[in-house]
């Protein structure tokens, strides 16, 4: 997972980097067909998913995604640059696979820990590889940007997927999969499963609505406006390059992200998740506000280290959510509605990237970009807002 996490994050930042150099802010359209590529295969896909053994489906999805990496690889390398037709191809493959890898890694994690009170730090260790792993591929790419054509890193994001796959199916040799049972339930019910098993606790309820906000908000600024700002003001990093600038931005955010994944992982079950969750909240959207802030108001010359503090204090916010989030949805729900469950947070997850990247064309063109980054931010901050009132006195 660990290899795995750091290909996606090099693949992420060459994707956002490419994409705008080719479509401009018109590139929010091709993170918004990735949402709605997830946002299908957690709809429809899942009914049909909980009938494979978990692992087996993990595996699966590792090595679907690896041969569509190879795809775009071998059209890059023929044409000389990578097509539109090509990125898109490899996008709606990589969302798909990752709406079947994600849920089934949740479903699998709760039988695996005896002692529930362990919950809070296993969802932190693995959470670990994704946090190290946005410390680490960008500033990978910031570094080898230089003698790395960027074609090659789209090479190693395949190559860790096979790893990924041979470490999955390296366990399934030690503890072979029981056989999975058979859902006869329809279709509509199975869309509709993880969706029923949510509501019923009411801070869970209130994060699958509000959820899509934050998702969208954080995704636009970041892989987006982000890269917008620091193309459009000639930032530059190591190399002087633009994407160098973009990695260490990145890079920046990962280091705070895996130092309060750690600190998180070691508090145990959080008396008051809500008080953790919308804390988090506060901390990402004034991260982001300082980000457009620095954007509008600073000389060139001093956007890329405050671009960069400005990440690492929105980044403190994520393991407060996400670490809290998870264990929650494992302590409160049944086993058999964990993976449905998941799929539910990542339907409203991308259903907010969508309308947030299809929005965000037209709002960066007519408010300027800086300010369209403030306006994700206070989004952010509104929600906290709204759940601190909402939720901040209940004990869970």
């Amino acid at each position: 997972m660990a290899a795995s996490a750091v290909g996606d994050q090099l693949f992420t930042v060459v994707l956002s980097w490419v994409a705008v150099g080719l479509l401009g802010t018109a590139a929010g359209y091709l993170s918004a067909l990735q949402a709605a590529a997830t946002l299908a295969t957690a709809l429809l896909a899942g009914h049909w998913a909980d009938r494979i053994e978990h692992r087996r489906l993990m595996v699966a999805a590792d090595l679907v995604r690896a041969a569509a990496l190879l795809g775009l690889v071998a059209t890059w390398m023929a044409r000389g640059d990578p097509t539109v037709a090509s990125l898109i191809g490899c996008v709606l493959v990589l969302a798909a696979g990752q709406a079947l890898f994600r849920p089934a890694l949740q479903a699998i994690l709760p039988a695996l820990v005896a002692d529930t009170a362990l919950l809070p730090a296993t969802n932190a260790l693995l959470d670990t590889t994704e946090r190290i792993a946005r410390l680490l591929g960008p500033g990978l790419v910031g570094v080898a940007s230089a003698v790395l054509p960027l074609v090659h890193f789209v090479t190693l994001d395949a190559a860790t997927f096979v790893v990924s796959a041979a470490a999955v199916l390296a366990i399934l040799r030690l503890r072979p999969a029981a056989t999975a049972p058979v859902h006869r339930a329809s279709m509509l019910t199975g869309v509709l499963h993880g969706f029923t098993a949510v509501r019923r606790h009411p801070l869970l309820g209130f994060m699958l609505g509000v959820t899509c906000v934050i998702n969208g908000a954080w995704y636009a600024a970041f892989f987006l406006g982000l890269p917008l700002m620091i193309e459009q003001a000639g930032v530059t990093g190591p190399g002087g390059a633009g994407l160098a600038a973009y990695g260490l931005v990145i890079s920046g955010y990962g280091s705070t992200n895996l130092l309060a994944t750690l600190v998180v992982g070691s508090r145990g079950i959080a008396r008051r998740p809500a008080w953790m969750i919308f804390g988090g909240n506060l901390f990402l959207g004034t991260g982001i506000v300082a980000l457009g802030l620095s954007g509008l108001l600073l000389p060139a010359a001093w956007m890329l280290p405050c671009f960069i503090a400005s990440a690492a204090l929105g980044a403190i916010g994520g393991p407060m959510h996400d670490v809290t989030m998870a264990t929650l949805r494992q302590t409160v729900l049944a086993r058999a509605d964990m993976a449905a469950a998941v799929r539910a947070f990542m339907v409203m997850n991308q259903v907010g990237t969508l309308v947030a990247l299809l929005a965000a064309p037209v709002v960066f063109d007519a408010t300027g970009v800086p300010q369209a980054v403030m306006l994700c931010g206070a989004a952010i901050l509104c929600v906290s807002a709204a759940g601190f009132l909402r939720h901040g006195h209940a004990v869970d």
